[in-house]
């Protein structure tokens, strides 16, 4: 009975992250299907890789015939912050998390799901945690499908603005820290000027890779120029 009501309350609680990705993913079905994937293709995608930044960055690197290596690279420099946030809902578990379980929950991390679960009382279930991953993505999955259905249905123009959904999302991340961090925003601006760097000047570099160096020259410089110092320097 405890695992249904634990997996019953994960879903409850999954239900408005769903609800979110629901509308971002049909973005990024849109996005995909206007790079030349077909729906199942764009559908299989989000179902196994729950990241919205590495799916999009992923599917412009199939769209220009990137190689493996490149992605590889793309996908763990955009995605390494997942085994962070794994690393630190490790020490919220309970004894039921066996190996397999944290195996198989660690599919679902994702930044809302991190958030929730950081911020609940106690430890975690895997029933709680499995009734929330489940639901989320349903909602990421679904969203998808149906963007990407639309994409083949709705008019050119209208599709191409449906398409900026997702990038919508990406700003609604990086401006609110950028208006209550001055760090942040030179860390924002570095990495956008190097994108339009590679964009315009140094066009002999793939897309993948110009995402790769700008991400990581970005963060290096941020923690070179702005560093965060320990608590007990604070003090």
């Amino acid at each position: 009975m405890k695992f249904g009501s634990d997996f019953s309350r994960g879903m409850t609680h999954g239900i408005p992250i769903a609800l979110g990705y629901l509308s971002v993913s049909f973005g990024f079905g849109i996005t995909a299907v206007a790079s030349g994937l077909s729906v199942f293709e764009a559908s299989a995608i989000s179902a196994t890789n729950l990241t919205s930044a590495g799916q999009a960055a992923g599917i412009d690197v199939i769209a220009v015939g990137g190689t493996i290596l490149e992605m590889i690279l793309l996908q763990l420099t955009i995605n390494i912050r997942y085994s962070l946030m794994a690393l630190s809902l490790s020490q919220k578990l309970d004894k039921r998390f066996t190996t397999p379980h944290r195996l198989l929950a660690s599919y679902g991390i994702t930044d809302e799901i991190f958030a929730v679960c950081s911020a609940q009382k106690g430890m975690l279930s895997p029933a709680y945690m499995y009734g929330m991953i489940l639901i989320a993505t349903l909602g990421w999955v679904i969203g998808t499908f149906l963007g990407a259905s639309a994409g083949q249905l709705l008019p050119e123009s209208v599709s191409s603005a449906l398409g900026i959904v997702l990038y919508g999302m990406f700003l609604a991340i990086i401006v609110p820290p950028s208006k209550k961090s001055r760090n942040i925003m030179c860390v924002v601006i570095v990495s956008a000027v190097l994108s339009l760097l590679f964009r315009y000047v140094i066009t002999a570099v793939s897309s993948g890779f110009a995402v790769i160096i700008c991400a990581v020259s970005a963060s290096v410089l941020g923690a070179l120029i702005f560093p965060v110092k320990d608590e007990e320097e604070q003090e």
